[in-house]
């Protein structure tokens, strides 16, 4: 098979991942620091590693600013259900995934408010002006994905939360799509949150995710239960990452994020963007020569864009030519991709999109390979 469907989870799964993974099965099969015997210890330790592994690799201030999620949704959950209020204003933008406007309209009935700004894509100045004009008074979160999960659209968000910070307002970024892929410097950007897949760009197994903040203490949790420390309370712990970990932790899941993390940094953040973005520069190429093939934006530039392609063929569903693409072999994802806003930014709620998305195992020849079955389809 011809997998193009790595914005959903990425596959193959490096070797040192399925390794990491499998050993954590083997030699850490007890509860990481719920005991004092030595393989609770030897469990712990290795959820340490990974916790200093990705404050390492996303400049948080230490591993305790790491927080386990099962992916990024959760992390999202944690932030917006934890921070705003009735009465309180979120800003988001309008290419935001379900994982951050299902929440917001949840909250919504209890009497937050929210405001999606229009992304103007190419053009940052135009962009971030937009999101200075959603600001009120009593906006408490801006919420904005770092890379649109159907178009590839980046967007500033550095300088989206220097303009957050001049106002008071804390920013969330929704890094799924960008977390291994883009770089990502929390003490440089000056982001409050960062919500993180683990099984996307930073390669590790599915049920991975991660919440990344210096101050947990500001969030109400939405999750309360065991977490190995101060047992004889009964209130949730205060600090990171307790404060937010309750419950056992996924162990093999987490072991193999650390393995993905260490990866992602051998290999290169800059090296997997250039060469995941020079695959789907190719494909754009080719599928703008082909006749009845729909392109919804300007060729990626790396400027502006993450490596992440949509398109659709005539007036067909794009499910219907997904499902064409499978039988030749070809993995592909179609229809809303859980995010209707981003659709309905493009027009293409009604039909939906065709998506792929190269991983840093994705070969020319995929590319090539999968313009010939589309080719033959249409």
């Amino acid at each position: 098979m011809i997998y193009l469907d790595n914005a959903a989870t990425t596959y193959p799964k490096p070797i040192s991942v399925q390794n990491a993974v499998n050993s954590a099965l083997k030699n850490y099969g007890a509860n990481p620091g719920r005991a004092g015997h030595s393989m609770s210890i030897a469990a712990a330790e290795e959820i340490y590693r990974c916790r200093s592994a990705a404050a390492g690799f996303f400049n948080a201030p230490g591993p305790e600013c790491v927080a386990f999620t099962l992916n990024c949704t959760h992390a999202l959950n944690y932030v917006i259900k934890g921070l705003l209020k009735p009465g309180d204003h979120a800003v988001v933008s309008c290419l935001e995934h379900n994982a951050v406007m299902r929440p917001l309209q949840k909250l919504m009935e209890s009497g937050v408010t929210a405001t999606r700004v229009r992304v103007f894509p190419g053009d940052n100045d135009a962009t971030v002006n937009a999101f200075r004009s959603a600001l009120r008074e009593n906006t408490k979160l801006i919420i904005c994905t770092h890379a649109s999960n159907v178009w590839g659209i980046r967007l500033p968000v550095e300088r989206i939360a220097a303009l957050g910070h001049i106002y008071g307002v804390p920013i969330a970024v929704d890094c799924a799509q960008s977390a291994g892929v883009l770089p990502i410097d929390m003490a440089d950007g000056k982001f409050d949150y960062l919500c993180v897949a683990g099984h996307k760009g930073l390669y590790g197994p599915m049920g991975t995710g991660m919440l990344i903040t210096p101050d947990g203490s500001e969030l109400d949790t939405i999750i309360e239960g065991g977490t190995g420390t101060n047992s004889i309370s009964l209130d949730q712990p205060p600090t990171m990452p307790d404060r937010m970990e309750s419950g056992t932790q996924n162990m093999a899941g987490i072991a193999g994020l650390r393995a993905g993390i260490e990866f992602v940094k051998n290999r290169g953040v800059q090296t997997i963007y250039k060469h995941e973005m020079s695959l789907v520069r190719h494909l754009y190429k080719r599928l703008s020569e082909m006749k009845n093939v729909k392109l919804y934006t300007s060729e990626p530039d790396t400027s502006y864009f993450a490596p992440v392609l949509s398109f659709n063929v005539g007036d067909i569903a794009s499910e219907t030519i997904a499902q064409k693409l499978n039988t030749h072999g070809v993995a592909v994802r179609a229809g809303l991709h859980c995010a209707p806003a981003a659709h309905d930014f493009m027009g293409t709620l009604g039909q939906g999109a065709i998506r792929v998305c190269p991983s840093a195992f994705s070969t020319v020849n995929d590319i090539n390979s999968f313009v010939v079955s589309l080719m033959k389809i249409i």
